[in-house]
């Protein structure tokens, strides 16, 4: 841990709790695995940048709407919400906000019940675009969507499960930081 520190390489464990222990080093057939599902992500995500881009808008944008239109029923679509849902800084979501105002994709309209909040809603040609953009979307899940749950999967499977034991062949499954280590 402490090596992981000096060289800048800081743990971070789901929901922004610190990890209690170190994690069990994976095996290489589990790095596979995981670099599998990394890379089908990473199609799908570079789908939509390009899809996105050629409807004129950066894949953010369209993420923006996303969250926009998509916002829980318990949430209401502010600044503070968006940013919260995209992960981004307060600053970051209002310059988004801010290009796609500009693009004539959302509006700010005053909260009617609390006239201190500011709402974002679609516009009509935001709404056109947005569902445009989530049916080329669909379409694409449907054809790549089952190679990337069957990576998800591959992943979540126990070794056993994926019929991968801890005794590969030449150590080529041993842990990957043991192997490293020794080597």
């Amino acid at each position: 841990m402490m090596q992981a520190e000096n060289r800048g390489i800081h743990p971070v464990a789901t929901n922004g709790h610190s990890p209690s222990s170190e994690p069990i080093p994976l095996t290489r057939a589990q790095m596979r695995r995981l670099a599998e599902f990394r890379f089908q992500l990473r199609k799908f995500l570079h789908f939509s940048s390009l899809t996105a881009d050629a409807a004129g808008v950066r894949a953010q944008q369209y993420q923006l709407l996303q969250c926009v239109w998509g916002m829980p029923e318990e949430l209401d679509p502010t600044i503070a919400n968006v940013a919260a849902r995209m992960l981004l800084k307060h600053n970051s979501a209002v310059e988004l906000v801010d290009r796609t105002i500009e693009q004539g994709l959302l509006r700010r309209c005053p909260d009617p019940t609390d006239h201190r909040r500011i709402l974002l809603r679609m516009t009509p040609l935001g709404e056109k675009l947005l569902g445009s953009l989530a049916a080329w979307h669909l379409r694409e899940l449907e054809e790549t969507g089952p190679e990337l749950i069957r990576a998800l999967r591959r992943v979540l499977l126990t070794p056993q499960q994926n019929g991968n034991g801890h005794s590969g062949e030449n150590g080529r499954d041993r842990p990957l930081a043991r192997r490293t280590a020794s080597a």
